[in-house]
């Protein structure tokens, strides 16, 4: 019954910080920002802009290659940024495969602006750097895993507009990270612009339709934004 209320109290926190992250949580833009957003908004179909682009807080985090990782790591890149971790059973790595089987496509359409993947890893506890490592080069070497503390960490997921809870003891092995399941999107100034969200199918895991973003990220990366 214990393990019951800590699921679900775990839920609806992942549910309100959704909102507060996507809703209070305060925009950083500046005005090229917001007119090549607008512009390019309406040339996609599939990812779900953000009202105005929104800055992260400032960060420093671990690589999986021992080197650290700084908000400057996202700058003069488009960044598609998923949250997970290594020990997750069902949607990090299928998230992932699917990434790497549309990879080549992606790169083959960068014109104007370098593409990253970039996977941010919320169980610092399990997931070192080694771990890190063996677990992102599984999928894709040119692929980018970070990870830090809860203290960096949780801040940092608000300010993509995402959340993450632990939902059980993790005196437990086999403890579960709830955590979003969207692909955000990061423009070259840094800031986060969108997102991809899962589908939602009966029967089917819930997650970011990689045919959408291979419809749709093309023309961020073919596109003049200086």
């Amino acid at each position: 019954m214990q393990n019951k209320w800590i699921g679900l109290i775990a839920a609806l926190s992942l549910v309100l910080g959704l909102y507060l992250a996507l809703v209070i949580a305060p925009p950083g833009f500046n005005d090229a920002d917001e007119d090549h957003t607008s512009a390019l908004s309406e040339k996609t179909e599939h990812l779900n802009w953000y009202p105005q682009p929104r800055a992260l807080i400032d960060f420093e985090l671990s690589k999986h290659d021992g080197t650290s990782m700084t908000n400057a790591d996202l700058q003069g890149k488009w960044t598609l940024g998923f949250v997970g971790y290594t020990f997750c059973p069902d949607i990090c790595p299928v998230t992932l495969a699917e990434l790497n089987k549309v990879y080549p496509q992606l790169q083959q359409s960068v014109e104007q602006t370098p593409l990253q993947v970039w996977f941010l890893s919320v169980d610092p506890n399990r997931d070192t750097v080694e771990r890190l490592n063996e677990y992102v080069n599984y999928f894709n070497d040119n692929f980018v895993a970070a990870t830090g503390e809860h203290k960096v960490l949780y801040p940092l997921v608000r300010s993509m507009g995402m959340m993450y809870a632990i939902s059980e003891s993790t005196d437990n092995p086999n403890y579960l990270v709830d955590h979003s399941a969207s692909i955000v999107v990061i423009n070259p100034n840094g800031h986060i612009v969108g997102r991809f969200k899962p589908k939602h199918s009966p029967g089917e895991l819930a997650i970011s339709d990689v045919e959408q973003i291979l419809a749709d990220m093309p023309i961020l990366l073919s596109a003049d934004i200086s």
